[in-house]
């Protein structure tokens, strides 16, 4: 199979396009102002919509309205839109609406910088919105796998009934590598009787709403979503280990950090040094057991969390390792990257 060069955004909205969606609603924010570009002109050569909306806001709200008919709806923006963009997924999430989300980070809070960024983390792992709620959280390290997962993603959204989202970084979106378009296995249909679009043969008409004013009701639909949650963390946990056999400090670490981890720990094993990688693929859920049953093992010595950010994800990894070894961070914030001399540096200090 041939390789094509493609650019993130662009090829982030073709892999959306191959995997079957049909309705794109999004508002121009840097940096991924290419994937609505593309939609724009692409969604009419395969009979789909692209609306620009008036607001981020008003972007998720057409992409409740059009997975509530069983179309594949999607939507894209950055940092400060996505936050503009909470509520919405609640309210999907909680009548169990598919749908993809993506969210190229920039450099924050508030509008901040147009810079790659990881500082997203929080708001995407820990729901971002009101009430009891998760969305699977896919953290892609480059575009291959970027495409691939995107691909899978909305069959996993519609597998489980629940908003899928995105972690990348700028430096992803706009970043041009070469990728193969592989025909990746399709999930089988969970169907649509749920969705509002007619009674199609039913006697009754489908209803979706999140307002559940009868508190043992509400509870009782909490627990079931709940219950979604910890399948898909049973089933969906997705993750890579490098170089953990021997290794005396494991770095934790996603998306472009880690590529930037990996030259280090190469870098390093050449000075004769032991530092191997988990790098989560779902960022939710996470790989919690995988980093518990590295810290439990006598030549793991500690744990250093590198992300580009002032320490968010280096929670989980405190969370997971349960006070067996020490976890250490380095990042960098506001649109900076770490370089692989800090990393490396860093590691260094933590073996003296």
């Amino acid at each position: 199979m041939s390789r094509e060069i493609w650019k993130g955004s662009e090829a982030i909205a073709e892999a959306a396009i191959r995997a079957g969606c049909r309705a794109f609603f999004g508002y121009p924010i840097t940096p991924q102002n290419e994937i609505p570009e593309y939609m724009s002109k692409r969604m009419p050569e395969v009979g789909g919509v692209f609306v620009q909306s008036e607001s981020e806001i008003a972007a998720i709200n057409m992409v409740y309205g059009a997975s509530a008919s069983g179309v594949r709806a999607m939507t894209s923006s950055s940092s400060p839109g996505i936050s503009l963009k909470q509520e919405g997924i609640s309210y999907m999430a909680a009548t169990e609406l598919p749908g993809v989300i993506v969210n190229v980070n920039r450099g924050g809070p508030g509008l901040g910088s147009i810079q790659p960024s990881q500082s997203d983390y929080y708001q995407a792992t820990r729901g971002g919105g009101n009430g009891d709620y998760r969305t699977v959280v896919f953290a892609p390290a480059n575009l291959q796998e970027t495409v691939d997962i995107m691909q899978e993603a909305f069959d996993v959204a519609e597998e489980y009934r629940i908003p899928v989202l995105f972690l990348l970084d700028g430096l992803i979106g706009q970043m041009m590598e070469p990728i193969e378009w592989r025909d990746i296995p399709r999930r089988e249909a969970a169907g649509f009787d749920w969705a509002a679009s007619g009674r199609r043969g039913r006697d009754h008409s489908n209803f979706i709403t999140s307002l559940l004013l009868d508190t043992a009701e509400n509870e009782l639909h909490n627990l079931k979503l709940q219950d979604k949650y910890n399948r898909i963390t049973e089933r969906e946990c997705r993750w890579e280990e490098i170089m953990t056999d021997d290794a005396e400090i494991v770095i934790v670490s996603y998306g472009t950090t880690a590529r930037i981890s990996l030259t280090a720990i190469e870098n390093l094993r050449e000075e004769g040094i032991k530092v191997g990688m988990v790098r989560p693929i779902t960022v939710w859920p996470f790989p919690s057991d995988v980093l518990y049953e590295l810290a439990c093992r006598d030549h793991v010595k500690s744990f250093l969390s590198v992300e580009m950010s002032l320490g968010q994800m280096v929670d989980d990894v405190r969370l997971a390792v349960q006070g067996k070894k020490p976890v250490e961070f380095f990042g960098r914030t506001g649109g900076i990257m770490p370089t692989v001399k800090e990393v490396m540096a860093k590691v260094k200090e933590m073996k003296k």
